[in-house]
């Protein structure tokens, strides 16, 4: 199936699973890869199985496979033979003991990039327990600054962990492998634990641990304390947000505020300052409403935004204008990023119904392959 993008003629097998694997199938399907989810004959939990929901199936081909029968085996390993990787987010040893463990995979094709994302990795003490976005990111140290100190940490769900974490990092170890054989290197296993992602994702927030400006104590840190970097209620109930993080920002929000000369806001990373000025910020932000804050300090350089809900992103001017979200299959969806200047992507396809491929893809993968990857 030819689609346009930087990743056109990239051919992915993913075993449907749930989260991260899904989603990065969904990336490189975006940027032109042509990604055909195996899909059980039957149907798995029905609360995960999202239907023609499926936004992260979208502008895939889907084939539906017994993987407990040698010819579903079979079917999968004539299909690993023709592709240039496999995604695979099972609990360790589950593909082994299904006969399509990476030692299989890679024999009947030494060039396959092998991609495995799990949440705990493929080895440690922990490497076969259940456990959820929230556990990962919890066990990691990513959760722990989310919040402000008088409430527990909670993440924006998912994304810090599974997508963050779990499905970026593996479509970047999956492209970095598939880059080295094509180089003359051999195929390889990727482990994109979410444990690891996240970990790996706090370096920036590490940096300032490493100099002071970041503590263990949520609330007394500089992108979680101050009064300049924080969420306000408005008069209307909804949210508005500002960071003026260098001072010549900061000195113009203060201006538009009306506080330029109040001796109280002059010192702007005075850290026990930073309660009280966040309780006045509050009182503040709540006299008007979000549009009235809108119009004051949307544009400038304020460092200002409101707080959107999806819908609410969709119709604002500045994602309209970039057409980031539409409206597919009667869902509103994002389109795909980054954006390419000379190989852009195509308008993400449509979602295939369970199974609707098959034999489209058996013919294009494996009866008339071109045989030159």
């Amino acid at each position: 199936m030819a689609r346009g993008g930087p990743l056109a003629g990239l051919r992915v097998l993913e075993i449907a699973g749930i989260g991260p694997g899904p989603f990065c199938g969904m990336l490189l399907a975006d940027l032109g890869a042509d990604v055909v989810v195996a899909e059980r004959i039957a149907p798995g939990d029905e609360r995960l199985d999202l239907g023609p929901a499926s936004i992260v199936n979208r502008g895939k081909r889907s084939i539906s496979v017994d993987l407990h029968s040698a010819q579903g085996v079979a079917l999968v390993l004539d299909l690993v033979e023709h592709c240039d990787a496999l995604i695979e987010g099972m609990r360790p040893g589950t593909m082994e003991r299904l006969g399509l463990g990476p030692q299989v995979c890679l024999e009947r094709n030494p060039r396959l990039v092998y991609g495995r994302v799990t949440g705990w990795g493929q080895q440690g003490p922990l490497a076969h327990a259940a456990g959820h976005d929230l556990n990962y990111v919890a066990l990691s140290g990513a959760l722990w600054y989310a919040g402000q100190p008088d409430a527990a940490p909670i993440a924006p769900p998912t994304l810090v962990g599974d997508i963050g974490g779990g499905a970026l990092y593996l479509a970047v170890g999956l492209l970095a492998a598939v880059m080295n054989v094509r180089a003359g290197g051999r195929g390889q296993v990727v482990d994109a634990a979410i444990v690891d992602g996240s970990a790996h994702m706090m370096n920036l927030l590490l940096g300032f641990r490493a100099t002071g400006q970041l503590v263990s104590e949520r609330g007394a840190s500089l992108l979680d304390g101050p009064h300049w970097y924080n969420t306000y209620r408005c008069a209307d109930g909804r949210l508005i947000s500002v960071g003026p993080l260098e001072a010549k920002f900061y000195r113009l929000l203060l201006d538009k505020l009306g506080l330029a000369q109040d001796p109280a806001f002059a010192t702007q990373y005075d850290k026990d300052a930073w309660p009280e000025l966040r309780a006045r910020f509050a009182a503040l932000f709540a006299k008007r409403t979000c549009e009235e804050w809108c119009a004051l300090l949307e544009g400038t350089d304020a460092c200002f935004a409101p707080v959107l809900n999806p819908e609410e992103a969709a119709k604002h001017p500045h994602m309209a204008a970039r057409g980031v979200y539409s409206s597919q299959d009667g869902l509103l969806q994002a389109g795909p990023a980054p954006r390419f200047s000379g190989t852009p992507a195509d308008v993400p396809g449509a979602i295939p119904s369970r199974g609707a491929d098959t034999e489209a893809v058996l013919r294009d993968w494996i009866d008339h392959d071109p045989g030159t990857r």
